[in-house]
């Protein structure tokens, strides 16, 4: 049974900067995609950085491009979201999402397993 659990969430001031992880867990294979999503209160769910397990091309939501890394470590079986530059508006419980496929996507309801969700607050 695949799982997600994240975690490194927490305050930070702006300017600063967090690294999230997401251990990844249960799977069989290599062909999963990858992504991490952003709620705000009130707001959609939003994607925010995607790859592919099996590792090649990343990708950036425009709002982080610049300032957000997501990367990945087969060895410890988990996906990282580096996070620098924060900023006020990147306040959010950010997700973890995987979906079996050789594509990622930024649409939350391709992906069908998710992590718990960890909250990021960044103080002005």
């Amino acid at each position: 049974q695949v799982q997600l659990v994240e975690s490194g969430g927490g305050l930070v001031q702006a300017g600063g900067s967090l690294r999230l992880s997401c251990a990844f867990s249960g799977h069989t294979g290599s062909t999963y995609a990858m992504g991490w999503f952003r709620q705000a209160p009130g707001k959609e769910r939003e994607f925010v950085a995607g790859t592919m397990w099996s590792g090649g091309s990343t990708y950036d939501a425009d709002s982080v491009k610049g300032r957000f890394t997501i990367s990945r470590d087969d060895a410890k079986n988990t996906v990282y979201l580096q996070m620098n530059s924060l900023k006020p508006e990147d306040t959010a419980v950010y997700y973890c999402a995987a979906r079996y496929s050789s594509r990622w996507s930024t649409l939350w309801d391709a992906y069908p397993y998710w992590g718990q969700g960890t909250q990021v607050t960044v103080s002005s």
